[in-house]
Formats: structure tokens, C-alpha cells, sequence
């Protein structure tokens, strides 16, 4: 039995959630720079799955890829499928546009656009159709505000530019940003590393709220923080996926010692 047949095999035995995407035989090369090796993994409906390893691992390039955002990068080439609801998105009748909107994404520093709070949250829904001007607009900000926690500290303010709030706000807004356009996945990129302690327990509590209603697919440099709040870990190690298990297994009961080296820090 190879790794990657096991890690499918030990993921489909051990792990009974629907699996919301299918990541089969994954391969990424910048160049001739080969960045991520026959990655081969399910991620769970409703669930929140944790990506960590040391830096330059390929985390945040296998992130990418459940987006296609990796095609805006000049001499990127990708192998194998990514499977969302079982349609393969990098398929050719497969539009990335839709695939963005299908699949949100939180970046490590907050990025709300040169808007007012309410622009911020309207833009994309507006553009894709999803609402039209008017109340039935304003219904959406403010369910976007409110799922994202930030609808009380805001609401007298919409028309104020996002970039005013403070930085653990900007997150919270760019959140909702993200949730406006109803996506199935989101994923977030480190979103807590340039945030205060206060801020960081905000967007954690967050995250446990939205994971009723998303998949949540997080890279973290946070060890704790993959613990307080990852159902699934995987950790990734030179463009390899060493091991991918419940977070509990892989913080208490690692099955590589790879795994444990790194969960104890002597490396990374």
C-alpha cells in the first residue's frame, strides 16, 4: 500500500462526514520547481480543517488551488483534480470566476476595498445578481454584518470607508464580504496573525459560528489555535501531506514521527 492509498483509505475508514471536496493526485510545479507532491485528501461539509507546517511547506499554494487562484501565476502547471460536490473545477467547461464565488477566501491582512462598509459587503452581490439594489440589498449587508459579528458595531456607520475600522474589524468585514455571495467553502489564509489577541478570539469564536453553515478550510502558523478550533489537521512538510487525521489524533496520537518532531517543535 503507497502513502497517498493509505491516507485516502485511513480518511475514508476513520472519518464519516460527507466530504464537501475531493482533492485526488494533486500535483503543482512552478516551473520546473515541483511544489506539491500527489496530494490526495478529503475536507468535510460543515467542518473546519486546519493546514499546518513550517513555512514554505506548500500550505497556502494548496490552498490556492481549491480556487484556482494559482492560474494567475505565471508558470504554475497543475495535475490531478479537485472536487467540489463532485464536479472536477479544473475540468475546461469549468469557468474560475464561478469557481471564486463558490469558494471564499480570507486573506492573511485584512483587504476591504476603498468603500464604504456597505459598498464593501454590496459589491459582489450586486455584480453577480445575486441581489438588486434597494431593500432587498440592504437585507443582505446587514445578514452579512451580523453573520460576521460585526453588524453592532457598524450599523450606524455604513457609509463609512471599511478601511476606518480597526484592523480586527477590516477581518470581520472582509468575512462578511466573503458570506455575502453564499459560498460553499472558505478559506482563510493565516486570517489572525496580524490581529491582537482580543481580535483573533473574535474571529476563532467566528469561525465555530460559521462552520454550521460552511465548510472552513484554515492555514495557521498557530498550533493553539488549530487546536481550539480545527475538527481536521493536516500537516504538510516539503510539498508532502505527512499526515492528515482528527485534530485530537494528530496533537495527542500522531502516526508519523515526522508529525510528532514538528507538533513538539523540535523543527519549524
Amino acid at each position: 500500500m503507497n502513502k497517498k492509498t493509505s491516507l485516502i483509505e485511513k480518511s475514508e475508514k476513520s472519518i464519516k462526514e460527507n466530504a464537501k471536496v475531493k482533492i485526488r493526485d494533486l500535483n503543482l510545479y512552478y516551473s520546473d520547481n515541483h511544489a506539491l507532491h500527489d496530494i490526495n485528501m478529503d475536507l468535510y461539509v460543515n467542518k473546519i480543517t486546519a493546514l499546518i507546517g513550517p513555512s514554505g511547506c506548500g500550505k497556502s499554494t494548496f490552498l490556492r488551488c481549491l480556487n484556482r487562484m494559482n492560474d494567475l501565476i505565471r508558470n504554475v502547471r497543475i495535475e490531478g483534480e479537485v472536487f467540489i460536490d463532485e464536479k472536477n473545477i479544473y475540468d475546461k467547461d469549468v469557468d474560475e470566476v464561478a469557481v471564486r464565488k463558490r469558494v471564499g477566501m480570507v486573506f492573511q491582512q485584512p483587504n476591504p476595498f476603498p468603500k464604504s462598509i456597505y459598498e464593501n459587503v454590496a459589491y459582489a452581490p450586486l455584480k453577480h445578481g445575486i441581489v438588486r439594489k434597494g431593500h432587498e440589498c440592504d437585507v443582505l449587508v446587514e445578514k452579512s454584518l451580523v453573520q460576521a459579528g460585526l453588524w453592532n458595531e457598524v450599523k450606524d456607520k455604513l457609509k463609512e470607508p471599511g478601511t476606518s475600522l480597526s484592523g480586527g474589524q477590516q477581518q470581520r468585514l472582509c468575512i462578511a464580504r466573503t458570506i455575502a455571495v453564499e459560498p460553499d467553502v472558505i478559506l482563510m489564509d493565516e486570517p489572525t496573525s496580524a490581529l491582537d489577541p482580543i481580535s483573533t478570539e473574535k474571529i476563532e469564536a467566528l469561525m465555530l459560528e460559521l462552520k454550521e453553515k460552511y465548510s472552513i478550510i484554515i492555514v495557521t502558523h498557530n498550533m493553539q489555535q488549530a487546536g481550539r478550533v480545527a475538527d481536521y489537521t493536516a500537516f504538510f512538510h516539503l510539498g508532502d501531506l505527512i499526515e492528515y487525521d482528527e485534530t485530537e489524533t494528530i496533537f495527542i496520537n500522531p502516526a508519523k514521527k515526522k508529525t510528532e518532531d514538528y507538533i513538539t517543535g523540535r523543527y519549524g
